[in-house]
């Protein structure tokens, strides 16, 4: 794996810890739950809390605080905003509150990607939506659709980043079409290579 490749948020760091070994299935049904206890807290107490327990999980699976730094990095110019905005329409409470929680599930989705190999996810998801095959849904694809989308996001907002790093370099970060242009092709060359990547297996229909 590349330097470029360990840098991109939800790449997957291979370990031994006991997140490492837990189940795909477990680790996502284990996400779902944390993520809606979390949207159920609104006091900044309980959001203090689980952001000590998003960085336990992190510690306990070994990986570093660089690797979660990688994960809410790609927020570090949307939070900023989106605390302002809040402040000033729901007081500085809430805009804590909502930011810090926000941050808590993109670092969470994110411990899930580093310790869980796409396969393995994809092979969870695809379980899990096992019984809409008894409606004609291809349960293969849809999962396989889904697993596209999750990964899909980190990769285009690490591109984002990278074309916001090279504008600043160049003293052009104000510059709409300095950063627009080269984040659409380089999306679009990803999108041609994951389309022949699915070509080359077989999902060209």
């Amino acid at each position: 794996m590349s330097r470029a490749d360990r840098s991109t948020p939800g790449t997957f760091r291979p370990g031994t810890s006991v997140l490492h070994r837990a189940s795909a299935g477990a680790k996502l049904l284990g996400l779902l739950v944390a993520s809606a206890a979390l949207l159920a807290f609104s006091g900044p107490v309980a959001v203090g809390v689980s952001v000590l327990v998003v960085a336990a999980l992190y510690a306990a699976a070994g990986v570093g605080p660089g690797v979660a730094w990688e994960q809410v990095r790609p927020l570090r110019v949307v939070a900023p905003v989106l605390v302002v905005v809040q402040w000033l329409t729901l007081g500085p409470s809430a805009a804590v509150v909502l930011s810090t929680r926000l941050v808590a599930l993109v670092a969470l989705a994110g411990l899930v990607l580093v310790t869980t190999r796409t396969t393995a996810v994809l092979a969870a998801i695809e379980r899990g939506l096992g019984p809409l095959r008894h409606v004609g849904v291809d349960v293969g694809r849809l999962a396989l659709l889904l697993a596209l989308a999750v990964r899909s996001v980190p990769v285009v907002t690490a591109l984002s980043a990278r074309v916001r790093d090279a504008c600043r370099a160049r003293g052009r970060e104000h510059d709409v079409r300095a950063y627009a242009v080269p984040l659409v092709v380089g999306a679009l060359r990803q999108a041609d290579a994951l389309g022949d990547a699915l070509r080359a297996r077989g999902f060209d229909d």
